[in-house]
């Protein structure tokens, strides 16, 4: 066999097998971060010395068009050089996207959710150490009426830092299919309704969209180019035991 037709195997086989990853991506197992993206995500409050934490969301994730369900793996890493001590990440659903669990990690009570969100988990890490990351296997609904968005805030322990957000960003598609088994959403895509009888005015990302409150905390809101929306700091909450 030619070496021409060696590479041409071995390319379509390297396709193939990148393809597959993707899909499996909703299913990673707890510490396989897999392939995902930071896009929407933004350092806010100063890390500790050497501490560089970020967070990945898939590229793409697929929505059941009869039951709503979706999957989705949420990622956090410390791409620094130190320890990172004890953090929490958030997984927060907005809108059409309802987080209904995430595995290893409790729900935030309804009076702590940021005002806005629907719903949300808290993560504890005792420590994520420099270059580690974990991941976690989402669970959420999306209804393709609505625009759906997720946020993911890295805190310290108590809530009262937040050193790096991802979101709210949106899960969408600009070609909705309500006849086909299920829908594809891209990370960083306002959605738009599958039928008529959506919002009329649906919500917007980029620099022209209203802030969102935070709740009784009162918390300042900043808007940041075409990233998206920040909280430059959620409420701070209860210490976690």
């Amino acid at each position: 066999m030619s070496s021409r037709r060696m590479t041409t195997i071995a390319g379509s086989l390297v396709a193939a097998s990148f393809s597959t990853v993707m899909i499996l991506s909703a299913t990673a197992s707890a510490d396989d971060e897999g392939p995902g993206s930071s896009k929407g995500g933004k350092a806010v409050d100063e890390a500790p010395a050497g501490v560089k934490l970020t967070t990945l969301l898939p590229e793409e994730i697929s929505v059941d068009n009869g039951s709503q369900e979706t999957t989705m793996t949420a990622t956090v890493k410390n791409e620094g050089t130190e320890d990172s001590g004890k953090i929490r990440l958030w997984v927060v659903g907005f809108d059409g996207m309802t987080v209904k669990n995430v595995q290893g990690c409790s729900p935030i009570a309804e009076g702590d959710l940021p005002e806005g969100s629907n719903s949300g988990y808290t993560c504890p890490l005792d420590n994520l150490a420099a270059g580690d990351s974990k991941s976690y296997d989402v669970a959420a609904t999306y209804d393709l009426n609505k625009t759906g968005k997720i946020c993911l805030p890295v805190q310290n322990s108590d809530g009262s830092k937040t050193f790096w957000q991802q979101g709210p960003v949106p899960f969408g598609t600009t070609n909705p299919s309500p006849d086909a088994p299920a829908t594809p959403l891209l990370l960083g895509t306002d959605n738009t309704p599958v039928a008529p009888g959506g919002d009329d005015e649906l919500p917007k990302t980029g620099p022209g969209r209203d802030v969102l409150p935070l709740g009784a905390a009162g918390a300042a809101l900043i808007t940041v180019g075409a990233a998206g929306l920040w909280w430059s700091q959620l409420r701070p909450r209860q210490r976690e035991s």
